[in-house]
């Protein structure tokens, strides 16, 4: 999966999961009532701060918060564009 967008310092890039098409139950949820997924996959990362590396790297399946990032569209794919502290956990 390569990006023409390599972000810079503690910037990261995800790209984020589908939304849930159905609950556990088995009931289909419209678009309209799907929540923003919180789960994604890191595309690029960027060398991190002088004194801070980065802990994230590309391929790493990472959970972060409901309103983290800022939305970009790239090569016609939606993706989160976040700082690396934004992230809670790598799964």
């Amino acid at each position: 999966m390569s990006v023409s967008l390599k972000p810079l310092a503690d910037r990261v890039l995800v790209e984020p999961a589908p939304a849930e098409e159905k609950t556990i139950g088995g009931i289909i949820i419209p678009d309209t009532a799907k929540e923003k997924p919180q789960r994604g996959i890191v595309v690029a990362a960027g060398a991190g701060k002088k004194d801070e590396p980065m802990t994230v790297k590309p391929g790493d399946s990472v959970l972060y918060g409901k309103y983290a990032g800022t939305e970009v569209t790239v090569d016609g794919k939606e993706y989160l564009i976040m700082r690396e502290s934004d992230i809670f956990a790598i799964v």
